[in-house]
């Protein structure tokens, strides 16, 4: 079983999960060529992974077989296992911590059809890919032991994908990610110094700085200030709200239209085509917080990090986020679905968003 290691001089917790160095990596291999290798997740191949948890399907059709639009399944090679939270610890001193890494870590396969990325699904394909989402948080909430969940996508070998047949990730631990934790008590500060949720202040400023991106009713996309990565962006619900699982019908709506618009700029702008996807929400079993905002944050792996990223916690960034914005948003008005929607219509949505 992988194991959760804690860092005696930083309060941060690592898996080692040996197990995951067997995955199968099929970028160099198209499906179903005269090599005789299949992609375990194109449909047909259903027998190539472990039973489905959740799916959505045509009439008729049975569990673990062909006639899915999506499957959820376990990992083959999880991280993160179910397993006894009463389990003793494997090190417990006063210099080394170890315990059984238990949690969830389930695949999202999002398309019988044998892409990459969700700019090749409808809108409506999204919408439901988006529904899926929500239903695994849903049911995870009342997972006994777990605090936080991370869904997120990694498109592209440069990003750390060893499959290309497009997927989401979904792992739950028992602890809140260092990272995580450390976004939660900035917000908190900010709040409690302010009185105003930071993530608020940002939509309002944002959606009409030159780092705006695309802005709708609901959702607003930008190129952070501080950005990391070069085309970094984020994409944030106008509404205030804490957790993503709490995303009405409507937004999923909204939601799928820009997400799809805004990769599609990014993968116009990063060549080859390559970032991380990821959700950022509130813990499991918190209530509503004033304070915080879930969003989607895009990471392109735009350059790699190197000795000062790693020995520092520093990022140097080659693309001022004013630049890249400015060339998403040219982008997206070559688009003529994204045109009448580009952030220079959005001054009149800023109207529309919630005092923070």
């Amino acid at each position: 079983m992988p194991e959760l290691r804690k860092d005696p001089v930083i309060d941060r917790w690592v898996i080692i999960a040996d197990n995951r160095g067997e995955r199968p990596r099929d970028f160099e291999i198209a499906p179903r060529r005269s090599t005789g290798r299949l992609c375990p997740f194109c449909e047909g191949n259903e027998r190539e992974t472990p039973n489905e948890v959740q799916s959505v399907r045509d009439p008729g059709s049975s569990p673990n077989g062909p006639g899915w639009k999506i499957r959820v399944v376990p990992n083959k090679f999880p991280a993160v296992c179910d397993g006894d939270l009463g389990k003793p610890p494997a090190y417990d001193d006063a210099l080394c911590h170890a315990e059984p890494a238990h949690g969830v870590h389930e695949v999202i396969i999002e398309s019988p059809r044998h892409v990459s990325s969700l700019t090749q699904l409808t809108k409506d394909e999204v919408v439901l890919v988006l529904q899926t989402y929500r239903r695994r948080f849903e049911i995870l909430e009342s997972h006994p032991g777990l605090s936080s969940v991370m869904l997120f996508k990694n498109m592209g070998a440069e990003a750390g994908a060893s499959l290309e047949h497009i997927h989401s990730q979904l792992i739950a631990l028992p602890m809140i990610p260092s990272l995580q934790a450390a976004e939660l008590q900035g917000a908190k500060a900010h709040f409690d110094a302010s009185g105003r949720c930071v993530f608020c202040r940002m939509l309002l400023s944002e959606s009409v700085s030159p780092r705006g991106v695309l802005g709708s009713e609901r959702f607003t996309a930008f190129c952070p200030f501080a950005s990391r990565f070069g085309y970094e962006t984020w994409i944030l619900p106008n509404r205030h709200v804490s957790h993503f699982q709490r995303i009405t019908d409507d937004e999923i709506v909204d939601l799928a239209d820009v997400l799809r618009k805004v990769l599609k700029a990014v993968e116009t702008a990063v060549l080859p085509p390559a970032y991380n996807l990821v959700f950022h929400t509130a813990p499991l079993g918190d209530p509503p917080l004033e304070y915080y905002h879930w969003h989607v944050e895009i990471l392109p792996a735009f350059a790699k990090a190197a000795g000062f990223e790693w020995g520092g916690g520093f990022h140097i960034n080659p693309v001022y986020p004013e630049q890249a914005a400015q060339e998403l948003r040219q982008t997206l008005e070559k688009t003529p679905e994204s045109k009448d929607e580009s952030i220079r219509q959005t001054e009149a949505n800023s109207e529309r968003l919630p005092m923070p």
